[in-house]
């Protein structure tokens, strides 16, 4: 496509920005009347008429309005799109946001809660692989012979379980073992530095010691492969608001929406795209799945763990008929805070193991 000139970049721009509030296709006197175009009603509608040849617009029927194509919105989001400041009254709620966060709490899904109130929209929150993220604790509970449920409780608060399988149970006396070994070696390091750590521990001892080392071994082990093959834990909050939007109103739309949102692996995709960005991304509806999607982009942004490394993503999914200048910069906003608070979450949970660290000349350790 030609590039635009600077009246059918204006004109574009206000076709845009008049659907997007409107969500009705827009006339040529519509734009001579509301948006303060200094054209007469013929040159808009040569304009229109030469927009929807160049494919930017598409008209629903003769004597109806244009509305944008996704490659207007595209251009739009790239080329013409002026970025809002966040409101002082959306800065102060989410560092109201930031500061009630206490340690341990799921700071991830009060996230998705925050951005979803901010947008009108629905959040969309992927967090790194499992074995890439920082944990909390670890914990492993007998569910039937043969198999054994894994807790993972994560450093941003998220919790997710795992079923592997087992050739032979444990004790109760072992695990409690096991557990006390790991809670000294868990907090703060990813499931392949726990691995890495039981492994050298076990390669060291000698006897009960070793013997307990290579069970933790086994079950980490198995964690980590069941982690592997496990598909992407992706937190959607605020999904039904899409169903009050007149684009998903009709049957075979709500369907499309459904799939879209179904497809996790595609979302998870989409979302570990940005984390090696700085910036918002924006993928519009076809660019959400491999055949022609449904009119649904996704918004969304990298944040980052305590140390400055790619934490995982934060957006939201919406019609494509959204808001870009006031979304974009909510959601990169949102971003930053998360990053902040998971730094803020670990210095807490820093201090705290400090000022509970054994005294000198008493004992402190626990027993395996």
């Amino acid at each position: 496509m030609s590039p635009l000139s600077s009246r059918a970049g204006t004109i574009l721009y206000a076709v845009i920005q008049e659907y997007v509030s409107a969500g009705e296709p827009v006339s040529s006197r519509t734009l001579t009347r509301k948006c303060g175009l200094n054209l007469s009603s013929a040159t808009v509608r040569n304009v229109l008429a030469d927009l929807e040849e160049a494919g930017y617009l598409s008209q629903p029927h003769p004597s109806a309005g244009r509305i944008p194509t996704e490659a207007a919105y595209r251009l739009f989001i790239d080329v013409l799109m002026r970025v809002r400041q966040v409101s002082a009254h959306e800065s102060a709620r989410i560092a109201e946001w930031l500061s009630h966060l206490e340690p341990g709490q799921d700071i991830l899904r009060q996230t998705a809660k925050l951005l979803c109130e901010l947008t009108g929209a629905p959040a969309v929150i992927a967090p790194q692989p499992a074995e890439a993220r920082l944990l909390a604790k670890i914990r492993f509970i007998p569910t039937r012979p043969g198999e054994m449920l894994v807790v993972l409780v994560f450093a941003d608060g998220t919790v997710e379980n795992r079923f592997i399988p087992l050739e032979e149970s444990p004790s109760d006396r072992q695990l409690e073992r096991l557990h006390n070994l790991l809670s000294d070696v868990a907090e703060g390091q990813t499931l392949v530095a726990v691995r890495d750590h039981v492994a050298r521990l076990r390669d060291q001892q000698r006897g009960e010691l070793a013997a307990l080392a290579d069970l933790g071994l086994s079950l980490v082990r198995e964690t980590l492969e069941e982690a592997s093959v496990h598909v992407r834990h992706v937190l959607i909050e605020g999904q039904a608001r899409l169903f009050d939007q007149p684009e998903f109103l009709q049957a075979n739309r709500a369907f499309e929406l459904m799939r879209a949102l179904e497809d996790r692996e595609r979302l998870v995709t989409l979302l570990d795209q940005t984390l090696d960005s700085k910036q918002v991304q924006v993928f519009l509806g076809n660019e959400m799945a491999s055949k022609a999607g449904p009119p649904v982009s996704l918004v969304v942004a990298p944040y980052q763990d305590h140390e400055g490394r790619p934490g995982g993503a934060v957006g939201v999914i919406g019609p494509t008929r959204m808001d870009y200048p006031a979304i974009v910069p909510l959601v990169g906003a949102t971003a930053e805070a998360v990053s902040a608070a998971l730094a803020r979450q670990h210095d807490v949970a820093q201090r705290g193991r400090v000022r509970g660290a054994p005294q000198p000349g008493r004992s402190g350790s626990k027993r395996t």
